[in-house]
């Protein structure tokens, strides 16, 4: 078993960006780069359904001189709820997208408790609070950087 690196802080009381940890970690940086892709392909997706929706709107206008009102009423409803139900699946994506990320964060931080918790024993503290709940502190309590450190050495990018 390899030596832990003792800490130079040594505090009861230790700060945390959270934000921070995962953002700037491995991990949440392939996360960012996952949604960044993903979001790119919904973008071009949304701009071709656009295309594709613009185009049969005019074929409509178009149909309209030669078909009688029902016909034609009856046509715009239906692509009135294409229309509707298109919107509707690609919110659901990038709904899909949000709800992503917010599950890769809650497997970041189960993942990063016991990483945590040899920080807070290496500085023989009791508790890690949220730098941003803080009123005041000393910026010698706050760990965020090593903690990344240490959360890419253990988790990486959290692909594995």
């Amino acid at each position: 078993m390899t030596q832990r690196e003792r800490l130079t802080v040594q505090s009861p009381i230790l700060t945390i960006d959270s934000d921070r940890i995962f953002n700037e970690s491995a991990f949440g940086l392939r996360v960012a780069r996952d949604v960044e892709v993903q979001s790119a392909g919904l973008a071009a997706e949304n701009r071709k359904i656009e295309a594709e929706l613009e185009a049969e709107e005019k074929r409509l206008t178009e149909q309209r001189s030669t078909l009688d009102a029902a016909a034609f009423r009856d046509l715009a409803d239906a692509f009135d709820q294409k229309v509707q139900k298109t919107r509707a699946a690609q919110a659901a994506k990038g709904r899909s997208l949000s709800q992503m990320v917010d599950q890769e964060r809650s497997l970041f931080l189960n993942a990063a408790g016991p990483v945590l918790e040899e920080l807070m024993q290496d500085a023989g503290a009791a508790v890690i609070l949220e730098r941003l709940s803080v009123f005041v502190s000393a910026n010698a309590i706050d760990i965020t950087d090593e903690a990344i450190k240490r959360l890419d050495a253990t988790l990486g990018s959290g692909k594995n």
